[in-house]
């Protein structure tokens, strides 16, 4: 694997953590939410309709927004939403008593083998070690199970400049065919890569939807 895939180290990931425990406020802004946040949850909720799971995890969830959104517009059997960060967890907790909230790391999510059909992810994905995350997203996913994954692309024009510099030096974000390299060694088959359809330039928010299916 080249060097380029090198993900954060877990000290650095537990600075991101405490990081996002303090910011959690922040993320609920509705701006920040509907310009950047809502498309890349509006593509995966069509993903999980369209795949008809019933046994779902959001890695990463953040605040809780795309887990009660899960939890309320699909009527899942069970929806977890997994996040390293207490401070962002206890957001989500008054989001939903449907969801059953994990403060889990992404490479040790404490579910049984094979326990979900679908795991999604949104914008944060860059802060997990990709190859043990995604070996952890295979294993507690069935057969055919859905994998949909949405990381920016720092590649395109401004992305970089929109990276808060507190954040660059502390993830790696993947380019769209490391995804796919990162996503077909862990052992699924990608069906779709695409930018999110979002009412602004790809390049403002270039963000890229990945979706595989576990071989």
């Amino acid at each position: 694997m080249s060097a380029t895939y090198h993900a954060p180290a877990r000290a650095l990931n537990r600075l991101v953590t405490h990081g996002w425990n303090r910011a959690a406020q922040l993320y609920n802004f509705p701006i920040l939410q509907r310009l950047a946040y809502r498309p890349p949850q509006d593509e995966i909720i069509a993903q999980l309709r369209l795949a008809g799971a019933r046994r779902i995890a959001d890695i990463g969830c953040g605040t809780g927004i795309l887990a009660a959104r899960i939890a309320h517009e699909l009527r899942p059997e069970v929806v977890y939403g997994c996040d390293a960060s207490a401070g962002m967890l206890k957001q989500a907790k008054t989001r939903s008593d449907r969801v059953q909230w994990r403060n889990r790391q992404a490479e040790d999510l404490g579910l049984p083998d094979g326990a979900v059909q679908a795991v999604v992810s949104t914008h944060a994905f860059h802060f997990f070690d990709h190859a043990a995350a995604l070996a952890e997203f295979h294993r507690i996913l069935v057969p055919g199970g859905l994998l949909a994954i949405v990381i920016n692309n720092p590649r395109g024009r401004w992305a970089m400049a929109l990276q808060p510099p507190a954040v660059q030096g502390l993830a790696y974000f993947p380019s769209p065919d490391e995804i796919r390299s990162l996503v077909e060694a862990a052992g699924f088959t990608i069906t779709e890569q695409r930018p999110v359809r979002r009412p602004l330039p790809n390049s403002m928010v270039p963000d890229v939807l990945t979706v595989a299916r576990r071989a």
